[in-house]
């Protein structure tokens, strides 16, 4: 009985973290409505648990300046090769 509630955990932890990393924006939004749905009810300390992170910056791939990709390029140093002897 207690391997199939673990086994269960881990395959509805598992389809959670994929839906967040298949479908970020209607993640947010379920998040966002379960937030508010919530609140509502009085339950503030878990809204404030769901509701989602606001997103900083442009997250890359946009082509404006973020400082932080272009902190990382800079700082990346040569690969040297190994030399046996």
């Amino acid at each position: 009985m207690i391997e199939l509630l673990i086994v269960a955990a881990l395959v509805i932890w598992s389809a959670i973290i994929a839906f967040n990393k298949i479908f970020p924006k209607t993640a947010y939004a379920v998040y966002f409505k379960l937030a508010q749905i919530a609140e509502q009810q009085g339950w503030s300390t878990l809204a404030k648990w769901l509701r989602p992170k606001m997103a900083t910056g442009c997250g890359g791939s946009c082509g404006c300046g973020n400082s932080e990709s272009e902190s990382v390029a800079v700082k990346k140093t040569e690969v040297q090769a190994v030399k046996w002897k």
